[in-house]
């Protein structure tokens, strides 16, 4: 039951950085659904090994490395997703956020 709620929590992320920020848009609703289900497929199979090989940088960073990967995990997202547009990192990093705060606040 709880990979449902995570991607049920990446799909409420996406829709609410589309809310707040205007340049965030997706076609349909299905790309959107699309959108939370590839990013919890990408964060099992893709960020485990970036999170490994970024290690030292995440190190001397103090952990807050961690964040570009959470945005460039979105951002590979809407690379996949053919009507998910979301136009640089900076948006991509709005957009981890909004999902970090909704898995904590959710999954506790």
């Amino acid at each position: 039951m709880r990979p449902i709620w995570k991607i049920v929590i990446n799909i409420a992320g996406f829709y609410l950085a589309s809310l707040i920020f205007q340049q965030i848009t997706y076609d349909n609703l299905s790309a959107l659904l699309l959108a939370g289900l590839v990013l919890g497929i990408v964060n099992v199979l893709v960020r485990p090994i970036l999170s490994f090989l970024t290690l030292p940088i995440n190190f001397v960073t103090f952990g807050l490395f961690s964040f570009v990967l959470s945005a460039l995990m979105v951002m590979l997202t809407g690379y996949l997703i053919d009507g998910l547009h979301i136009p640089g990192f900076f948006y991509a990093l709005a957009v981890s956020v909004f999902i970090s705060v909704l898995n904590m606040i959710f999954m506790n």
